[in-house]
């Protein structure tokens, strides 16, 4: 096996078996479908990234299609702010698409399924449906409208369209098989009634598609090869396929390629809060000033806060493609920014905490303007002229008057150099009546040539710009904010996640336009934010130079500890684990399992949790740990289905008291 074999990941190894298997080469197309109902954060880059990244090594398109079928939700903001975030990757698609282009098709498509006597309008209450529909481990049974006749569906399914009926009053289902082991093959629902304008078709519908319908009919009419989504959707791949294969029927001439689903796991970031829901509450109070806060995960976030295109792009590549779900260190994530701007970012000097520093034997009135150099990564860049005179700022914490042989700073009666002017000497100081230190005394020395092991950075006094400096850390101070049992995501808040410090830097960066970026030498990486203006500059920091989280690491050895292990694991796997000890705990023991379960409960989304509805009977301890979880999930706002009635139903029939003690709770 050649060396570049062995370096694809799974999805590229099933393209390149399809290839080998027959697949021409100009067949292969790829999507990225967003959901217009929100803003993208750094773990939509990964799937950005993969279809994108294959797009460009296969040289084959990739469509930016908005799978906009929710009216209620979507907006045209947003779509504007995912096309901005993927342009900004540097992403080109090859064709702007929406879901709602084929709303004509899909519904035509849907009526050749009721005339094939593959779909049909229910008419029942959803509590009916529920019941009807069984639960994970029962198998579901015919409703009374299952089989009604085809002129019947058909008429109503038209009158649905033309909006005649309420919503709610009626369904079009698919006709598959209500005893069928996985739930989403129960006569999925393909149409509901939703009387609200679309943010593109305006009134002209009254009836919408519903996602697993639309979604994967939308990839067959763009003949996209691979349709390529995360671990969720793996249950829902057995109807992508039945859907797109009763559809092929119908245009086998004009599309003959039926799109192949395949699944990647997930990016799960230390430090980092990826819910959309906790997210938007850290904005509503005000623990950041938007969405697009510096200290935000968002696309936009990133952003303003300095990060490049190349750096997350590096990123994706550095984290892979993989099949099961892990968290990826935030470290890495600083590592591809530091990288990239260390090779293009302009040096420059800033003072963040200034003190005076007067040289003694400088003349008053002299002032002198040295070469330095731009970047020393780039030599295309050159240099620039900085000025020099008699008094200048240097950083507080570069001086003491007593210090050991270790430190390399400046000190009294000790010499160091300053950054591409002359070296200097401690000679005293002058303090306040509280104490501080007001002024360094110095003297310059012309020998440039001396070793010294010190140099520091400083701003002329006389040519300082003051600037406003916003110095941004990590938002949560906790590698798993949200995974914790006793305690909520906003504890972990770092109430030193923003400084604004009143700064001095040097009279180049007068002209600096937002966006640009620099290195604010032996400091870090900052850029200019969108609130610079004319005689006032803001700047906010990218990242230090070193990873200062580093030493607040655990050693090695305590990393592969197990009780550190629970905090890095996707929060339903860990559910999972309590409930299958559960039932065997003390009382004592089960009210600590349930407090942690509930806590977790908070980062698990409802396609993590709705596979687990299939445990068996016998597992009491995972169908327990599964309630629990689901009663957060619906109290947050998730919107009771079929699927979940009949959990529900299942539990409240069963031996076990505990089970059925929490069915009852929701």
């Amino acid at each position: 096996m050649s060396e570049e074999t062995k370096s694809l990941n799974f999805i590229e190894h099933i393209i390149e078996e399809d290839l080998a298997n027959g697949l021409s080469k100009d067949k292969l197309r790829f999507r990225f479908p967003p959901e217009p109902n929100g803003y993208l954060h750094i773990g939509h880059t990964k799937a950005i990234g993969i279809s994108f990244g294959l797009g460009e090594k296969y040289n084959a398109p990739v469509n930016l299609r908005f799978d906009d079928t929710n009216p209620a939700k979507e907006e045209q903001e947003y779509v504007d702010a995912i096309k901005r975030d993927v342009a900004w990757l540097g992403y080109t698609w090859a064709n702007e698409l929406y879901s709602s282009d084929y709303f004509e098709t899909l519904y035509n498509w849907a009526v050749q399924l009721i005339k094939d006597g593959k779909a049909y309008v229910d008419s029942q209450s959803s509590e009916a449906m529920a019941e009807q529909k069984g639960t994970p481990t029962q198998p579901g049974v015919d409703g009374p409208y299952r089989n009604r006749s085809i002129a019947e569906n058909l008429d109503l399914f038209e009158r649905m369209k033309n909006g005649e009926f309420d919503e709610g009053e009626h369904i079009l289902r698919a006709k598959i098989d209500m005893q069928h082991p996985n739930m989403l093959m129960r006569d999925p629902i393909m149409y509901r009634i939703l009387k609200k304008d679309h943010h593109r078709t305006g009134d002209t519908w009254c009836i919408y598609p519903m996602y697993d319908w639309t979604h994967g009919e939308s990839d067959y009419i763009e003949q996209i090869s691979h349709s390529l989504c995360s671990l969720e959707f793996k249950p829902h791949r057995e109807l992508y396929d039945w859907f797109k294969e009763h559809v092929y029927d119908y245009a086998a001439n004009e599309l003959p390629m039926l799109p192949k689903q395949r699944e990647f796991a997930r990016l799960n970031l230390s430090y980092t809060i990826m819910s959309k829901r906790k997210l938007l509450k850290l904005v509503q109070e005000g623990i950041v000033s938007g969405w697009d806060d510096p200290r935000m995960p968002t696309i936009s976030g990133l952003r303003r806060r300095g990060y490049t295109p190349n750096s997350i792009r590096q990123f994706i590549e550095k984290v892979g493609v993989a099949k099961r779900e892990n968290v990826i260190d935030v470290s890495l994530l600083e590592f591809c920014i530091r990288e990239d701007l260390n090779k293009t970012a302009p040096r420059v000097m800033a003072v963040l905490d200034p003190v005076k520093l007067v040289i003694t034997n400088y003349p008053e009135d002299k002032e002198e303007w040295f070469d330095a150099e731009n970047n020393p990564e780039d030599d295309s860049a050159g240099s620039r002229k900085v000025p020099f005179s008699k008094t200048l700022y240097i950083e507080r914490a570069d001086f003491k008057e007593e210090a050991s042989s270790k430190f390399f700073r400046l000190k009294l009666g000790s010499e160091v150099r300053l950054k591409n002017a002359y070296i200097i000497k401690g000679e005293h100081v002058v303090k306040d009546d509280q104490g501080q230190i007001t002024e360094i005394h110095c003297t310059y020395s012309t020998d440039t040539e001396k070793k010294v092991k010190g140099t520091l950075h400083w701003v002329s006094i006389k040519h300082a710009l003051k600037a406003e400096v916003r110095e941004y850390d990590r938002l949560f101070m906790d590698e798993a904010p949200d995974s914790h049992q006793d305690k909520d995501f906003m504890d972990f808040i770092n109430p030193n996640s923003l400084k604004v410090i009143n700064a001095f830097v040097e009279p180049s960066l007068a002209d600096a336009a937002i966006g640009d970026r620099f290195q604010f030498q032996r400091l870090g990486y900052f850029n200019v934010d969108n609130d610079s203006k004319p005689g006032h500059l803001v700047f906010n920091k990218t990242v230090g130079l070193r990873d200062s989280w580093a030493k607040q690491k655990p050693k090695p050895q305590q990393q592969n500890k197990p009780q550190q292990s629970q905090h890095i694991r996707p929060a339903i796997e860990v559910i999972k684990q309590l409930g299958k000890k559960y039932t065997n705990l003390p009382e004592a023991k089960q009210e600590r399992s349930k407090a942690e379960i509930i806590k977790l409960a908070e980062s698990v989304s409802y396609e993590d949790l709705q596979p687990l509805f299939n445990t068996a009977a016998k597992k009491a301890g995972t169908r327990i740990a599964t309630m629990i979880a689901l009663g957060v999930l619906l109290k947050n706002g998730q919107e009771r289905n079929a699927d979940i009635e009949a959990f529900i139903e299942k539990a409240l029939e069963d031996k076990n008291d505990i089970l059925v003690a929490e069915a009852k709770t929701i």
